[in-house]
């Protein structure tokens, strides 16, 4: 049976804390073998000279996380996973702060890992989040997702 957080979106950058509790709420189910993890890490990239301070994230809160249940639907039942969290920060989240959890967990390591891996990929393609990067020079620009 899948779990997924009741909220997908939080406001601020995603602590350790809340990583650690997310993992623990499993480590009593004995039918989980394996577990893959994506944490997504605001970058201090150069933008034309200038620095990446922070990203601010914005969303259509409602139709985004329609689309991050349906397609965590998806991959569950394609992969047989046990379960899978998804958190993503909204709002700023300043240069080396975590904005994006991915957790997956299955009886096999194999299918987390790939279910993991398909699931950052389909956020990142289809979900409506957007991402202004605050470049140091009182500046910004729309993010690109690769």
């Amino acid at each position: 049976m899948m779990s997924l957080t009741t909220t997908i979106f939080r406001e601020g950058a995603i602590t350790p804390d809340t990583i650690a509790t997310c993992l623990q709420q499993y480590a009593t189910d004995q039918s989980i073998g394996g577990y893959s993890c994506f944490i997504g890490q605001v970058r201090a990239d150069i933008v034309n000279g200038n620095t990446v301070t922070a990203i601010e994230y914005t969303t259509y809160r409602e139709m985004a996380e329609t689309a991050v249940r349906d397609i965590a639907t998806q991959i569950q039942q394609q992969y047989a996973l046990t379960a899978v969290e998804v958190l993503h920060s909204l709002g700023t989240v300043a240069a080396g702060g975590i904005c994006l959890l991915v957790l997956t967990a299955a009886p096999h390591r194999k299918a987390a890992m790939q279910a993991c891996d398909l699931l950052v990929e389909r956020i990142k393609a289809e979900v409506p989040i957007w991402g202004k990067e605050i470049l140091n020079e009182n500046d910004y620009q729309w993010k690109v997702n690769q």
